[in-house]
């Protein structure tokens, strides 16, 4: 785990051929390394603990335990934990190449 964040990508484990899923893990206090966005794609988070906020292009958001949240292609987006940090899982359908890491992005 890095000193911000871990996240782990399933969908090799799992032999899927369409469908993304990854679970994340935001230490309390932190901001995820990097924003991203899909071109194609759109997405689902579950926060399944913790809460704190997600920026979605110019919208700040706040979620906590069992909130889910749908991204639309096209919308960046980079979460933040609270105090308690926040673990998430994202879901949705799978386009290679389709994402598109922004850093430096939430900047206040």
């Amino acid at each position: 785990m890095s000193e911000v964040q871990e996240a782990r990508f399933a969908y090799q484990a799992l032999e899927c051929e369409d469908t993304g899923f990854s679970y994340h893990r935001v230490k309390p206090g932190r901001r995820q390394a990097f924003a991203h966005k899909h071109d194609q794609a759109e997405e689902v988070y579950v926060v399944l603990a913790g809460a704190g906020r997600v920026k979605l292009d110019d919208d700040i958001v706040s979620v906590e335990e069992l909130d889910a949240l749908r991204v639309a292609p096209g919308v960046i987006r980079q979460f933040e934990a609270g105090p308690d940090g926040m673990e998430l899982l994202a879901f949705g359908a799978r386009h290679a190449g389709d994402g598109e890491i922004i850093p430096d992005w939430w900047s206040e």
